[in-house]
């Protein structure tokens, strides 16, 4: 998948997660759960979001690694790789 797939996909998981969140103006480099005040349980189902539309699992110990669209996008990336 390309980044801007990935980008997508972190983008409508995210839309699913959250769906009171315009995920046009979302901050790609900011922490989503300062940004959006996502706490540890959105967090948990972005991660089983992001299982569910790449194959991609996400062990809760790499949660950091996706709490950015653009650190998701590296962290899906890198294990399809």
């Amino acid at each position: 998948m390309s980044d801007e797939t990935l980008e997508s996909t972190v983008l409508r998981v995210l839309g699913e997660v959250a769906p009171e969140v315009d995920t046009a103006n979302v901050d790609p480099v900011e922490d989503l759960r300062d940004q959006l005040d996502l706490d540890s349980m959105d967090i948990l189902n972005m991660a089983i979001g992001l299982f569910e539309a790449t194959g991609v699992e996400v062990p809760e110990s790499d949660y950091p690694r996706i709490v950015t669209i653009s650190g998701a996008v590296d962290y899906l990336a890198e294990r399809m790789a």
